[in-house]
């Protein structure tokens, strides 16, 4: 899986759940409703969507997606059309979300966030698990091995439904 595209900066920590999608907008009838109002509680945020219209990879400092276990924080993304998040570090339970939903999160040496910063787009090759920038530098995240077939596989619903076989041919050898 390789996600390419132009960077959307949001230059802070601690971007919570509520920012990312906040709470008076979780009312949408499905999860496609809710990119409109992605990130809706970040100051500021129209003018970053104005100088940055095609961005599909976000950047970020530390601990994104802390806060609450809402999942709507991880679908609000999706629908807003981002493919990834690269950041020093996520909160627990916003990164399972991302794999449960197969929404890439590359977690990069926090010595590494300023030259992405730097950058104007971004290439992540998820199998390699390497983040390439322009002009030749390339970081590499590591990824839990279970949830990276999670990611390669459509998320942990699509890597289930694809082990029901194996785990049908299991039990027959357990009785």
């Amino acid at each position: 899986m390789i996600l390419e595209g132009k960077l959307f900066p949001v230059d802070r920590a601690n971007v919570d759940t509520d920012q990312i999608i906040p709470t008076r907008f979780l009312g949408a009838v499905d999860a496609a409703g809710l990119g409109a109002y992605c990130l809706g509680g970040l100051p500021g945020i129209e003018t970053l969507y104005a100088a940055h219209p095609d961005a599909t990879l976000v950047v970020a400092r530390e601990n994104f997606g802390a806060g609450s276990s809402r999942e709507h924080a991880v679908w609000a993304l999706q629908a807003r059309g981002f493919r990834a998040v690269i950041a020093p570090s996520f909160a627990r339970i916003f990164e399972e979300n991302a794999y449960n939903n197969a929404f890439v999160l590359a977690t990069i040496a926090p010595d590494d966030v300023d030259s992405v910063f730097a950058a104007p787009s971004a290439r992540i090759d998820v199998a390699e698990q390497t983040l390439a920038l322009p002009g030749g530098k390339s970081i590499h995240f590591t990824l839990d091995p279970l949830r990276k077939e999670f990611l390669l596989g459509g998320g942990f619903l699509a890597y289930m439904a694809s082990q029901v076989e194996s785990i049908r041919k299991w039990e027959t050898t357990v009785h």
